[in-house]
């Protein structure tokens, strides 16, 4: 089956809500059309100028991104200079971009899911938790013969999703009543008279983004001339989660977890702040930067943060409180999302059988290199 870039963001949407999103961030389709066809997606933790070349050779028409492409606001589009001469690059040899950036971290099975997987820690969690965020529930009221073309339509609108749970709906048996006035045309009953009609209660939960694709689904699907519709503002449980918080396979000295990192991370540059021969037996790790949720790793039982971005007054600041940590750099701590990125999205193409291939980037996009002329 042919895919479409709509497709593959409609994937990232599952896997990364937009809701999840700082509100000062911007995710999502950043370049090109959701209509258009894509036969190859190159996954990378940034996009940059080797990058488009690298799709460019690979045949890629989308670029998945964790770092936005766009990010400030432009005040022009210029190509004598940054961001204009990539942004018209990418333009120009129509890739499309989409962007998951804080709704990757705090997704579920997002960057700190692979962080905390490629480190090896069991039983890993969430180490700050949005407990909740807002959401609509859609109620109406319908004869039962109509319940599954108006779910159906509700269900397709976007309507219904619970977690990884799609077509999510609660019904209860009931009678409606009315009086039909002189110019109206009842679907069911007798104009000038009080009617009684066995209904089914429907209700579905919705996100904010979907509602109005929900309401034009449901009046239109609906059997009634004027069908009975309530809207009620609900908080739900959010499924996002800053950081991890798990144990290694074996507690081990802090000089050891460094090395770990050194070596699963492939970053010969990490450093830590704490006595190397402390026994760590619990791990919290945040990709990109993290050393704010000192406080959250403490309280979460952990030995160490793994993280990057640390600040000299960071790490004297999480000595102070107990807590070892291990600077793992920005960039290695979130480039383990994307094989992780890769290889979940095509899995999901698989299962419904798409033709396209899934690739994860080979360029490396760290601005840092360890060492030097002697």
């Amino acid at each position: 089956m042919v895919c479409s870039v709509g497709k593959i963001v409609e994937f990232m949407e599952k896997i990364a809500p937009p809701g999840f999103a700082e509100d000062w961030d911007r995710v999502g389709l950043q370049c090109g059309s959701p209509e258009s066809r894509v036969h190859t997606v190159l996954v990378a933790l940034e996009v940059n100028r080797e990058v488009v070349e690298e799709a460019q050779e690979r045949g890629a028409g989308l670029i998945i991104c964790h770092h936005p492409l766009i990010f400030e606001p432009l005040a022009h589009l210029r190509e004598d200079g940054p961001p204009g001469d990539l942004l018209c690059s990418v333009v120009r040899s129509g890739l499309a971009v989409y962007a998951a950036h804080t709704n990757l971290d705090a997704a579920p099975r997002g960057v700190n899911e692979a962080l905390a997987e490629t480190l090896g820690l069991r039983d890993h969690a969430p180490l700050e938790e949005g407990l909740t965020r807002p959401a609509c529930k859609l109620v109406t009221f319908l004869p039962p013969e109509h319940l599954a073309p108006v779910s159906r339509a509700l269900f397709e609108a976007g309507a219904g999703v619970i977690g990884e749970y799609t077509g999510c709906s609660f019904r209860s048996p009931g009678t409606g009543t009315f009086y039909a006035g002189r110019g109206t045309s009842p679907a069911y009953g007798v104009k000038g008279m009080m009617n009684e009609v066995s209904e089914v209660r429907l209700e579905v939960q919705v996100e904010e983004r979907f509602l109005e694709a929900a309401l034009r689904a449901l009046l239109h699907a609906h059997p009634y001339e004027e069908p009975a519709v309530d809207v009620y503002s609900i908080r739900v449980p959010s499924g996002r989660g800053t950081g991890r918080v798990g144990e290694p396979e074996n507690p081990m000295r802090l000089e050891e977890l460094a090395d770990l990192c050194r070596r699963r991370l492939q970053n010969p540059g990490v450093r830590f702040a704490g006595d190397p021969g402390r026994v760590v037996r619990k791990v919290a790790v945040c990709g990109g930067r993290g050393a704010y949720l000192a406080t959250e790793a403490l309280r979460a039982g952990a030995d160490a943060l793994v993280t990057g971005d640390v600040s000299h007054h960071q790490a004297l600041a999480a000595l102070s409180l107990g807590l070892a940590v291990v600077d793992a750099g920005h960039y290695h701590t979130e480039r383990t999302v994307v094989p992780h990125l890769a290889r979940m999205l095509g899995e999901m193409a698989e299962e419904e059988g798409l033709e396209v291939e899934i690739v994860a980037s080979r360029v490396d996009t760290c601005p840092w290199k360890v060492g030097g002329a002697s």
